[in-house]
C-alpha cells in the first residue's frame, strides 16, 4: 500500500547540464519520491529521456522512482523500465486500448501500477479498472511540457475520483500532475488528492529544499486538521 501525503518532485525541470547535483538535492531533502516524466513525440508532442536515463538517474536516486509514461503504446516497454530502476509505472488511460493487459503487465514485474487521465477525459473511464489500481494520476495540464498553468477544473475532477474511490473501497492514491505550487498546494490535497509532483515549482525556486519543505508543512498541517 502506498502512503499518503506525497511530494513528489518532477526531474524534467531539473537542470540536465547538473543531473547529478539535482537528484542529490533531491536526496538530501524531506521528498519522498522522484517523478520522471517519459514523453514519446508522438502522444505529446515532446520528448524527453528514455531508458538509458532512468538507469542513470536509479544509480544516483535514494528515492523511489516514479515513472510516467507519455508515450504511445506503453506495454512494449514495461519490463524494460522496470529494469531501469522505475518503483512506480504510470502510463496513460488514451494510450491503451488494452489497459487492463498492461495494468496486470505493470504489477506483474513487481511496480505499483498507475493510469493517468488527460484534462478532457472523463473521471469515471477509471470505474472499471480502480480496483487494479495503485496510483491514479489527474492531469492538472495538458501533457507533454513542463512550466504550464494549473487547470482549476482539476478540483472538482479530484473530488469525484475521491469519491469514486471511496465507493469502491480501494487503495488507490490519488496523484496531481502539472501547475502544482506552494499557492495551490492546499486546495489540491483539501479535495484528495495523495501525491504532489512538483516541477518549476520546485527546480526553479531560490531554495529547492526549503520550497519541498514548505510543501510537507502544508500537507503534514492538513492532515493534522483533518485527523
Amino acid at each position: 500500500m502506498i502512503s499518503r501525503n506525497i511530494i513528489a518532485p518532477s526531474l524534467l525541470a531539473a537542470d540536465f547540464t547538473r543531473l547529478a547535483e539535482e537528484i542529490d538535492l533531491i536526496n538530501n531533502s524531506s521528498a519522498d519520491w522522484l517523478h520522471l516524466d517519459i514523453m514519446d513525440g508522438q502522444f505529446v508532442p515532446n520528448i524527453s529521456f528514455g531508458m538509458m536515463v532512468v538507469q542513470a538517474v536509479r544509480k544516483l536516486c535514494k528515492k523511489p522512482l516514479d515513472v510516467h509514461l507519455m508515450i504511445e503504446d506503453p506495454g512494449r516497454y514495461i519490463e524494460q523500465f522496470r529494469e531501469s530502476g522505475a518503483d512506480h509505472i504510470t502510463v496513460h488511460y488514451e494510450a491503451c486500448p488494452h489497459l487492463h493487459r498492461v495494468v496486470h503487465q505493470i504489477k506483474s514485474t513487481g511496480a505499483k501500477a498507475g493510469v493517468a487521465l488527460n484534462p478532457h477525459t472523463p473521471i469515471t473511464s477509471l470505474e472499471d479498472i480502480l480496483e487494479d489500481l495503485d496510483i491514479a494520476l489527474i492531469m492538472s495540464v495538458n501533457p507533454g511540457f513542463g512550466g504550464q498553468q494549473f487547470i482549476y477544473q482539476t478540483i472538482p475532477r479530484v473530488r469525484k475520483l475521491k469519491s469514486l474511490i471511496t465507493t469502491k473501497n480501494t487503495k488507490t492514491v490519488i496523484e496531481i500532475d502539472g501547475g502544482v505550487g506552494l499557492h495551490n498546494a492546499e486546495v489540491i490535497l483539501q479535495a484528495g488528492a495523495d501525491i504532489l509532483v512538483a516541477g518549476s515549482s520546485i527546480f526553479k525556486a531560490e531554495d529547492p529544499i526549503r520550497t519541498i519543505e514548505k510543501f510537507k508543512q502544508i500537507s503534514d498541517n492538513l492532515e493534522t486538521k483533518f485527523a
